[in-house]
């Protein structure tokens, strides 16, 4: 079944549950009575429950093997614990948007949202069990509505906190993980496992069936979208966003493109952002490895060798350090000079498209 959303849509066929007790609706026995938005804020996106299959058995393969059917300008989720990196290529993640996967000792859910191009990761553990995440084939402000397994509550994927069932309020921890362009993964972790495409579903990986979706001047399709558009910023600018303690930062691609970097102080903690080019839109072209450049991001801590750092453009691809000269790529790594062989501390950021990190978090700065 293809994951496109039809586009006239009518609300939330169980929006109006009996608030008494928990009862089955439909497919589901979620406890309709506990939830902390407007239930008719939520709507069907065409799809139904698990219509667009999570991966839970997900297979991986060396970097070697998936150099063969991944080219070089092809986005992938980043994910690194306990000395593993792995590689969620967005070609599979776009008809899927979940992968229940266990990283070393640290259960993970991967999610990606092509509609509000938010590419998440969480932990899993809640409360003392691992839960496993499915699609509800419902949308919040244009956003994946995720649901655990073990309760049938509603998760909203670009917050990651529960908005209807059982679990309501209660919210996901928020995993460091980066979007990068295949090419820099592969550089940077040539013993890597890379997401296999034997996911046991039968997809055209590779395909955008989203076409033409993420084009400039567009806007967020009218049938899901019920947010206040905020209008700093155009619908579907990207974003990187960044959130310490209760203050929130977005930073523009379009502005980044421009410098490179910027350093800032969010919540009181030292930041660099990175900007490089070299990474396509998943969203743009039939063929995912055709669409437009809109380059990556990555945001970490700026205190290295027991001082903070100050950063500039460099060469090429990198950037530099003005106290040391030490030369540092996007993945936070210093590959020459004094410090080479250190690691920028990474802080918790993700992409999105602006319309929908501003329907979450309105009081966000925007950089300029």
């Amino acid at each position: 079944m293809l994951p496109c959303r039809i586009p006239l849509l009518s609300l939330l066929a169980c929006a109006a549950p009996s608030e008494q007790s928990a009862q089955a609706v439909g497919d589901w026995r979620t406890d309709f009575s506990r939830h902390i938005v407007p239930l008719e804020e939520i709507v069907a996106g065409g799809p139904p429950k698990d219509g667009i299959p999570a991966i839970d058995r997900p297979r991986f393969e060396r970097v070697s093997s998936a150099d063969r059917w991944l080219e070089d300008r092809e986005p992938v989720i980043v994910v690194e614990h306990g000395g593993t990196a792995r590689a969620y290529p967005l070609q599979i993640l776009i008809w899927h948007e979940i992968v229940n996967d266990r990283v070393g000792d640290l259960p993970v859910a991967v999610t990606y949202c092509p509609l509000c191009n938010t590419a998440l990761v969480f932990d899993r553990r809640h409360d003392g069990r691992v839960l496993d995440f499915g699609t509800t084939g419902r949308l919040r402000h244009s956003d994946l509505v995720m649901y655990d397994r073990q309760t049938e509550s509603w998760w909203q994927q670009a917050t990651g906190q529960a908005i209807v069932g059982a679990l309501a309020g209660d919210t996901l921890r928020w995993l460091e993980a980066q979007t990068v362009s295949w090419a820099e993964f592969k550089t940077t972790h040539t013993n890597g496992q890379v997401l296999s495409r034997e996911t046991g579903f039968s997809r055209p990986y590779g395909t955008n069936p989203y076409t033409g979706y993420d084009a400039p001047g567009g806007s967020p399709l009218p049938g899901f979208f019920h947010g206040k558009r905020d209008n700093r910023l155009a619908a579907l600018e990207r974003v990187v966003a960044v959130r310490v303690g209760s203050e929130t930062v977005a930073y523009p691609f379009s502005r980044m493109r421009g410098v490179r970097v910027v350093n800032d102080v969010v919540g009181g903690r030292p930041l660099v952002v990175f900007w490089t080019p070299g990474m396509a839109s998943a969203l743009d072209q039939s063929r995912i490895a055709s669409g437009r450049d809109v380059g990556a991001s990555g945001v970490f801590d700026r205190r290295a060798g027991g001082r903070t750092l100050t950063f500039e453009p460099g060469p090429g691809s990198t950037f530099r350090d003005r106290e040391t000269g030490s030369a540092w790529d996007l993945r936070g790594r210093a590959v020459s000079g004094p410090l080479r062989g250190a690691r920028l501390t990474v802080v918790p950021s993700g992409d999105y498209f602006w319309f929908a990190w501003a329907a979450f978090r309105p009081e966000t700065r925007v950089w300029r």
